[in-house]
């Protein structure tokens, strides 16, 4: 295999911008329910007790849409290509959130944003596994940065919507924003690695591959363990900033919507400054670290807000995301960890499983209440997370500079 990226390949080239706007698309999507979660819930008819649980239901259920989907596209990208996945998923996902214009009831809308979640779980990993692929190797963290830092901002969109729309307009304008992108897709080429690899005869997209050499697994498992405060800010954290402030006695109601605009600012520049940071330290490792210290900072900051304003509030959510701003690093870390024929499905599986760990981590949180308040189980769920995620950032590799050109055998 010799093929590599063109050392005068520039991080602004067609497949960056075109990967950029799927994520922009994406973000939009994903986060629609959490911004309009309370409006759309009290339409449905629901009780303020309704609008919590049911909401964390169809939440968790759009998770599980995505870990599926995670494995589903990510084999597919590695067997049919990166391109393929990025139309099939867009338009599943871009017809989804149409579908969810017309629910009527909790079980309808939480069975759309399943399959909205399966949608959605392609458009990342493929995106940055075909940047990292196309990229040399030496601009690599900072294209997909970008691809991640323009992206996340469409939360901002989403929550502008909110603020002019009616809820299910909102969804119809996601869906026609993700049918619009299908026709910029058509001018991305294929990534040159992977079309020398799908000539071979060696194992593509094989998931099972992740877990029958210990070594693979080790990286794998570690690979996803670096990710999960990510989910944890936002999908207990600033989600449910509104209960959050109620029982920290926040003076004013927090708008949770406007709390995950806040986050999703502070998430799109961190994406983009972790790249910079990373190109200075060459390390994605060091860079992590730090960024991990301004996620502490954030969670300090968001425990201690008794008596705070709302506006203090949703400055603490603005931290928050800057801090947990290394979504791109750590996706880009999982596509560098493997090799050529299994890219795709760790870069696709890996940001779907931290997605997915929000399950879990529910359970963790919930569970807790029994014993603990509403604010005291989530310290206690935030410590537990983060010394899991910094045991497995010192056992993961350093990948800054990593030569892509290799396959799992």
């Amino acid at each position: 295999m010799n093929q590599n990226p063109s050392p005068k390949t520039s991080v602004f080239n067609i497949a960056v911008i075109v990967a950029a706007l799927g994520y922009f698309v994406d973000i939009y999507d994903l986060l629609m329910f959490s911004i309009i979660r309370v409006e759309s819930l009290k339409d449905l008819g629901l009780s303020p007790d309704g609008v919590r649980d049911q909401g964390l239901f169809i939440i968790n259920m759009q998770m599980l849409g995505l870990l599926i989907g995670g494995i589903l596209w990510g084999v597919l990208a590695d067997k049919k290509g990166r391109l393929s996945v990025l139309f099939a998923s867009i338009i599943l996902y871009s017809l989804g959130n149409i579908a969810n214009g017309f629910v009527q009831t909790v079980n309808q809308y939480a069975l759309i944003r399943f399959i909205s979640g399966i949608g959605l779980a392609g458009e990342l990993g493929a995106g940055i596994t075909l940047v990292s692929e196309l990229l040399p190797k030496n601009k690599r963290g900072v294209g997909t940065s970008l691809v991640a830092g323009i992206g996340l901002s469409g939360a901002v969109l989403a929550y502008f919507m909110k603020q002019h729309f009616h809820w299910r307009i909102c969804y119809f304008i996601g869906g026609g924003l993700g049918i619009m992108l299908l026709f910029l897709r058509i001018k991305v080429a294929e990534s040159g690695i992977f079309r020398e690899v799908k000539e071979s005869n060696v194992a593509k997209g094989n998931f099972l591959m992740f877990f029958n050499n210990a070594d693979r697994f080790k990286r794998y498992i570690l690979s996803i363990l670096i990710g999960l405060p990510t989910w944890f800010v936002i999908g207990i954290l600033v989600s449910f900033s509104r209960e959050f402030g109620k029982h920290m006695n926040v003076q004013g109601e927090i708008d949770p919507g406007k709390a995950i605009m806040y986050a999703y600012v502070g998430i799109s520049l961190g994406d983009v400054a972790i790249g910079l940071v990373s190109q200075v330290f060459r390390s994605r490792k060091k860079a992590l670290y730090l960024f991990y210290g301004l996620t502490i900072a954030g969670m300090i900051w968001f425990f201690n807000l008794n008596g705070a304003s709302t506006d203090e509030a949703y400055w603490a959510c603005a931290l928050l995301g800057f801090g947990t701003g290394f979504w791109a690093i750590f996706v880009t870390m999982a596509a560098e960890q493997f090799g050529t024929n299994l890219r795709a499905t760790a870069a696709t599986t890996v940001p779907n499983m931290v997605r997915g760990s929000l399950n879990l981590i529910t359970l963790l949180f919930t569970g807790l209440q029994a014993s603990y308040g509403f604010v005291q189980s989530g310290i206690i769920t935030a410590v537990v997370i983060l010394v899991i995620t910094f045991i497995a950032a010192a056992f993961t590799k350093e990948t800054f500079g990593k030569d892509l050109n290799f396959v799992e055998v």
